[in-house]
């Protein structure tokens, strides 16, 4: 029998987000989240401590070791993963684009990637760009528009003795799929290729264990999880030994740092650690370790998160000419809708003059939104985090329910 979710305070989990003192209710956690105050706090006490380059001699250099360190480890226990395999970079986008250059040195003429219309861009034209700079062939794996699915079937097609790499997500940002990556991964694998995750939006949402999902490499972006503006991928260390990135001679060789260009920004660092440990401490667990609470925080967060989506679900099923394009059977709590006769941008403006956040557009998921046939105009996005409740959703609904839709 599965144990029943533990339930979230989100009252006293509100209460350590000061920008939710302004009144707005904010839909847009797929963009990024609103930040705790434990997160700046963390932040703050890296800057003014004394704080230098990496070593063991001074305080300084101690205390930038500790923030790198623990940041590794906080992120290894979300993720189910070996905090030797993590390295962290600006953005999801720079590491990803580091990594396809780095991995494309290793292919020609003949070899062949696939990626998927269902992706943000970072995860398909970074693969793209490096495939064509060594000659390489891309293929493109298509989702079903009408259920919004990623058939594993869809990626076994294109796959061949000559594939090299797989690039997928685990939750489309747009509409909020969940495929099946540990099918994707099964079939990657015996086809002999690699398989790289994009779990941006999926860990903000849902338990990750980066070796149960199959993925040699997953990339995350902790400022969808409650922390600071940086990115950071693992990878099996095994794997991560074989790679030769370009880096400067005198900057170290050893595995992570060996991908990790320049000095590392230990004060985001410190505030991912943070963010991990405020997320392991949202819901009653009888686990000890930190992994341990967080696999029960976000299996409460799942649920609590599902629920109000299906709220808002029903709600606006119910309103003139909305067209509700996340339709995959597992999805996250996200909802991409258009409405006839008025522009997504049309329906953000109404909301925010309402203060609610709700952004529209494609969101960066160039291939996903021209499948869809919505273009660069997209639609208007609803996304769930864990501070938002009930009565965000009502005044959502509400507001909603008074935009002037054209009538038929």
């Amino acid at each position: 029998m599965t144990p029943t979710p533990a339930r979230l305070d989100l009252a006293a989990i509100r209460s350590h987000f000061p920008s939710l003192s302004t009144g707005t209710a904010h839909f847009d956690g797929p963009g990024g989240t609103q930040t705790p105050d434990v997160v700046a706090r963390a932040i703050h006490d890296t800057l003014v401590a004394p704080l230098s380059n990496r070593g063991s001699l001074t305080e300084a250099e101690r205390n930038a070791d500790l923030a790198v360190v623990r940041g590794r480890a906080a992120l290894a226990d979300l993720l189910g993963a070996d905090p030797s395999g993590i390295v962290f970079g600006r953005s999801m986008t720079q590491l990803t684009m580091d990594f396809a250059r780095t991995l494309a040195k290793r292919w020609g003429p003949g070899d062949e990637v696939v990626v998927t219309r269902l992706d943000h861009d970072a995860n398909v034209r970074s693969w793209v760009l490096a495939a064509r700079h060594v000659g390489a062939t891309v293929r493109f794996a298509d989702f079903d528009p009408e259920t919004g699915e990623l058939d594993p079937a869809e990626i076994a097609r294109h796959l061949s003795p000559a594939t090299r790499l797989v690039a997928v997500t685990a939750a489309s940002n747009l509409i909020g799929t969940m495929p099946d990556v540990r099918a994707i991964a099964d079939l990657v694998h015996a086809a002999g290729a690699q398989l790289f995750v994009d779990g941006v939006h999926y860990a903000a949402h849902a338990v990750v264990d980066v070796a149960a999902m199959g993925a040699d490499y997953f990339a995350c972006s902790p400022y969808k999880f409650l922390g600071p503006h940086c990115g950071a991928i693992h990878g099996r260390a095994e794997l991560l030994e074989e790679l030769e990135p370009d880096k400067l001679l005198p900057s170290p060789d050893r595995v992570p740092e060996r991908f990790e260009l320049g000095t590392l920004p230990y004060e985001l660092l410190a505030g991912t650690a943070a963010a991990v440990d405020f997320l392991a401490s949202l819901a009653p667990s009888p686990g000890t370790s930190r992994r341990e609470r967080l696999v029960a925080t976000m299996t409460a967060l799942e649920a609590h998160e599902e629920r109000l989506r299906d709220r808002i679900e029903r709600a606006v099923l119910g309103l003139p000419g909305v067209t509700v394009h996340s339709r995959a059977a597992r999805r996250t709590p996200t909802l991409l809708m258009t409405f006839a006769g008025s522009e997504p941008r049309a329906v953000q403006a109404f909301l925010a003059e309402h203060r609610i956040n709700a952004p529209a557009g494609s969101f960066y998921a160039y291939e996903a939104a021209r499948r869809l046939g919505l273009g660069e105009a997209g639609g208007l996005r609803i996304g769930l985090a864990p501070y938002v409740d009930d009565e965000d959703v009502d005044r959502l609904v509400e507001a909603l329910r008074h935009f002037p839709f054209p009538r038929r």
